[in-house]
């Protein structure tokens, strides 16, 4: 058991004599236990129990209006020094942090139970897999944690006890029911505090979360553990933790690619990753939709995991249009947060039907009709389920170690300039694609609508160390892989024609994409090479079934000189930042691409 094991124990110990707990529970990761807690939940108001009819074992969540979303300006990579953590990290120095953390966690858990929670990431002693232990005063997160990572007390206790690397990660609402003089005051369904800290410290590989009861500000496997601190690890041991989805895809004759792929926030991304394709003969299996982990196996190629148990699924837009393998994947066993609650026990969001109730009560426990000013839930609303639920779940999805990845996609939202998909000529040229990414802000962004917010590998939140050397540290992958590298596209699903509409009908149209990669894998499309790269030759891409015009075809593969140029040069200032970290590989990259695109607009 793991509190037989005395670095586990005195590590406890330590912590709840800071964070004064009135008990500690050991948790196992047993049914019981989840049973008990959610039980516990709705007994306190933080759960109501969904009609067992229609949505069996599951349970909406209504957060504080204040707790809704990652507090990305509370976040920190406290390194040594601020120049390892980067100019696109919030930094503290160490000794600094560590003092306002012992402020902050001094008593934070008087009246509560602390509750250790050992889990994996990543299937349970698998090659690539790693293992923590989160200290957390919130059975909110306890049963997110059953979902979300593999607990499981004795078979952890097993690891650590052989030697295996831990994270340790301690999380606090922030709501104490009892203050140092001992007066108590009542609970509230949704504990947090105005004041919040998500920090990560590279060198020691620690997590503190102090003040948010939600998501990966509190379920601290997710975001801090599985890309920020990981991250650093797979630097460390030449491996790679990124934002990534994991899919195999099976075409008409057997052939199999496995592809991962970044895409920044409203790109697509979990409904690439449940894809069902409508090119006739091709299938799409899950293997994960948010994070992907990958290490050299002993054949030299990369092999990927989904380090997570379960999805932790943006709930508004998913419907059975969009993606009606989530839709499916959530009908029992789930957790739901700031969601609608419909008159008969179920729950609503917008884009999950076409018929909106005449009436629910919304995410924030108001009555809502469909004239009402605001939405019934919250656009960072959440469904959290197992991943073992999901109909286009690969049967081998938890496979130790892992499967072995033939391309990698990087893809963002954009009116214009970027084609359909180009493949990366070289490693080096595919994390330029990569490093330069990102997506033009809409109308409901901050900032000028068609500005670019550059997200380099979709990891602008979450890498934790400098982003160049980051950079750098891909293409040290890329010589270690050498020819057994997987191939690099850019893709983009969102080029609008002259009138403001989409060129591409996307969902699983994108499956076409798919087939094409598959045949440049296959060596059996020669492509058109272009100045960013290499691009579908007529005929190479199947629009068979469509509404795509020859027009668009044209505009959606159009590579305009001018406009890259301008792009180029936005990249150099990006670049400028980051200073003398900045790869020299990747400024070469930028320079042959300025001279290529001014010969192609001399050519024209």
């Amino acid at each position: 058991m793991l509190q037989d094991i005395a670095e586990v124990r005195d590590w406890v110990a330590a912590q709840a004599e800071l964070l004064k707990p009135d008990r500690i529970e050991w948790c196992t990761g047993s049914d019981e236990e989840w049973h008990r807690l959610t039980e516990l939940l709705v007994e306190r108001g933080t759960f109501t129990r969904l009609n067992p009819k229609l949505r069996p074992n599951s349970f909406l969540a209504r957060t504080d209006p204040s707790d809704v979303a990652r507090v990305e300006d509370r976040t920190f990579i406290c390194s040594a020094t601020e120049e390892e953590a980067g100019p696109t990290n919030n930094w503290v120095a160490p000794d600094a942090m560590r003092a306002e953390l012992r402020e902050a966690f001094d008593g934070a858990m008087r009246g509560r139970t602390l509750y250790v929670v050992p889990f994996s990431m990543g299937p349970m002693g698998g090659t690539i897999s790693q293992v923590g232990i989160e200290l957390t005063d919130s059975p909110y997160v306890v049963v997110s944690m059953h979902v979300m990572t593999r607990v499981d007390d004795e078979a952890i206790a097993a690891q650590i006890a052989a030697g295996a690397t831990w994270v340790p990660a301690v999380h606090s609402v922030g709501y104490p029911l009892v203050d140092a003089a001992g007066q108590r005051r009542p609970d509230v369904p949704w504990p947090c505090n105005s004041l919040k800290y998500i920090v990560q410290f590279p060198e020691t590989l620690e997590i503190f979360s102090y003040g948010s009861g939600y998501g990966g500000n509190a379920i601290l496997g997710k975001k801090c553990y599985a890309l920020r601190i990981a991250s650093v690890m797979a630097r460390k041991d030449g491996w790679l933790a990124e934002h990534m989805l994991l899919i195999r895809a099976t075409g008409p004759k057997g052939q199999q690619v496995h592809v991962v792929a970044a895409f920044p926030s409203a790109c697509g991304k979990t409904n690439f990753a449940m894809m069902r394709p409508t090119l006739p003969g091709w299938k799409v299996e899950t293997l994960g939709d948010d994070i992907s982990w990958m290490r050299p196996g002993t054949d030299g190629r990369l092999y990927a995991i989904n380090p997570e148990n379960g999805f932790f699924g943006v709930a508004p837009g998913t419907g059975e249009k969009t993606n009606p393998n989530a839709v499916e994947t959530a009908r029992s066993n789930a957790i739901f947060t700031n969601v609608g609650l419909t008159d008969d026990g179920d729950v609503w969001w917008e884009g999950l039907s076409d018929e909106v109730p005449a009436h629910l009560i919304d995410w924030r426990g108001n009555d809502w009709t469909p004239d009402s000013p605001s939405p019934a839930a919250h656009p960072n609303s959440r469904f959290t389920v197992h991943a073992s639920q999901c109909p286009s779940i690969a049967p081998d999805w938890e496979a130790p170690a892992g499967v072995p990845v033939d391309a990698i996609l990087f893809g963002g939202r954009r009116a214009t300039n970027t084609p359909l998909v180009v493949e990366a000529r070289t490693w080096r040229d595919g994390v330029y694609l990569g490093a330069t990414m990102g997506s033009e802000r809409t109308a409901a962004a901050e900032g000028t609508v068609g500005e670019l917010r550059r997200d380099p590998f979709a990891m602008l939140p979450f890498c934790g160390y400098n982003m160049a050397d980051y950079w750098q540290h891909w293409l040290d992958m890329g010589e270690l892989l050498g020819d057994k590298a997987p191939r690099i596209y850019g893709v983009n699903w969102f080029r609008r024609g002259a009138d403001g509409s989409f060129l591409w009908p996307g969902f699983g149209d994108n499956s076409r994409v798919i087939d094409w990669i598959s045949q440049r894998l296959a060596g059996t499309a020669e492509g058109r090479d272009t100045p960013l790269g290499v691009i579908p030759a007529d005929g190479e891409l199947d629009l068979s079934g469509t509404d795509v015009t020859e027009s668009d075809l044209t505009e959606l593969f159009r590579i305009d000189p001018e406009p890259w140029l301008t792009e180029t040069r936005g990249a150099e200032t990006y670049f400028a930042q980051f200073g003398s970290h900045v790869p020299p590989a990747l400024a070469e990259r930028c320079r042959e691409l300025q001279e290529e695109l001014r010969g192609a607009s001399v050519a024209s």
